[in-house]
């Protein structure tokens, strides 16, 4: 007899060994998949606990370039619109206050509209201006080395009024 049956103790204890290793063996694939997860969750844990740190130390980020042009186009019109014009007196000051209030709206439904169909257009101007601004501060910081680095030998001769050249030393004694 070769062919021995195992015992119904032990084929229950492999059942059992079998059923433990295939949970483990899922157990194993859930921790992977929660491991290739992980980095992506704590990447933004860690994203969102610095973008709150920043708010709270630098306020709220601003807007896009045109949110920002209407806040500015509106703390304007309320300047303007508050405005009393002491220049004209208390008569003219009535009708002086309408035109004010006139024009900022005019001008307010100018702009609106603009700002409603093309809100991209004031984000590239803003990156344009950028540019330009860094365009400007590098052509003057190339200019302020050249100003500084120039050799100062060739103006020791000109304070003495020894060197050539057309004018003549005046002696002022």
């Amino acid at each position: 007899m070769s062919e021995e049956r195992p015992t119904s103790d032990a084929a229950r204890q492999d059942a059992a060994e079998a059923a433990r290793t295939a949970e483990q063996v899922r157990a194993t694939d859930r921790v992977r998949a929660t491991d290739a997860d992980a980095w992506a969750t704590a990447c933004e844990e860690d994203l969102a606990a610095e973008k709150a740190r920043r708010r709270a130390q630098y306020g709220p980020p601003p807007g896009s370039a045109a949110e920002e042009l209407r806040k500015l186009v509106d703390t304007v019109a309320d300047k303007l619109s508050g405005l009393q014009s002491p220049l004209l007196g208390a008569v003219a000051g009535g009708a002086a206050q309408q035109m004010v209030n006139q024009v900022v709206r005019q001008a307010k439904a100018a702009v609106e509209p603009v700002i409603d169909r093309n809100p991209d257009v004031f984000d590239h101007l803003a990156a344009a201006g950028g540019e330009l601004l860094a365009a400007y501060r590098s052509a003057v910081e190339a200019q302020e080395r050249r100003w500084t680095n120039r050799d100062t030998a060739h103006r020791e001769g000109r304070d003495k009024g020894d060197g050539p050249g057309p004018g003549e030393r005046i002696d002022l004694d």
